[in-house]
């Protein structure tokens, strides 16, 4: 049995511009990304990071190629199916928070729960477990207008964490955040990952942010150029 939670074999992504002129976005990606591993991948505006993020978290399916997610070839599984295994075994979190704007801390941190079938009584002492973790146990019944840009991140990583899920997918946590309150969230990743073993893929252009993981893949062009182990 692989320890791979992750395992990408030649992925492409192309999209068609009018019938004739393809478009090649990834190019042979392969990636292997191991259980409660902790890494970053790297690369500036127009890579693919952006593309590679989607089939990694399912929200998009690759042209060609393999991908095995915890054991399940994903390209075999219907689009019902495919939400399914997202909700449960990905948690996301954005640039933004994309919260939802009438709905206080606790109701936002529910919602992926409540999508999985959990039973409001559970729902309700999980969002407050997890908004404590985050420290947001004083802002639960909240609501984003309420809330500071650091302070929403922080309700969106306790969502993203409802599920319980295996994958932590970070597309540029901190890109909105400045540097003090951006330091507070990275905090709160590396204490997930220790404390729960949690796989956390971190997309960014930052290679300061990058550099506090312990690998880094850099994707130029459509294509993984450069890998590095940091420990």
């Amino acid at each position: 049995m692989s320890n791979n939670i992750i395992e990408m074999n030649k992925i492409t992504k192309s999209f068609f511009i009018g019938k004739e002129n393809q478009l090649d976005i990834l190019k042979d990606i392969d990636i292997n990304v191991q259980k409660g591993e902790f890494i970053a991948i790297v690369g500036s505006s127009g890579s693919g990071k952006s593309t590679l993020m989607n089939i990694i978290g399912v929200l998009d399916r690759q042209t060609s190629g393999q991908y095995v997610l915890d054991e399940i070839d994903v390209s075999k599984v219907s689009d019902n199916k495919l939400a399914e295994i997202r909700n449960k075994k990905i948690g996301f979190v954005f640039q933004t928070s994309n919260l939802i704007a009438r709905t206080n801390s606790i109701q936002n941190v529910e919602l992926p729960m409540l999508y999985y079938g959990m039973d409001r009584r559970t729902r309700i002492n999980r969002a407050k477990e997890l908004l404590e973790l985050v420290g947001m146990g004083d802002r639960l019944t909240h609501l984003p207008s309420e809330l500071s840009g650091g302070q929403k991140q922080r309700v969106a990583i306790a969502r993203a964490l409802a599920n319980d899920p295996d994958i932590i997918l970070a597309d540029e946590p901190t890109g909105a955040l400045d540097s003090e309150t951006g330091r507070i969230v990275m905090n709160l990743f590396h204490k997930i990952h220790e404390k729960q073993g949690k796989t956390i893929v971190l997309i960014t252009h930052d290679n300061n942010l990058a550099s506090e993981t312990q690998r880094i893949l850099t994707i130029k062009d459509g294509k993984i150029i450069g890998e590095k182990h940091l420990c």
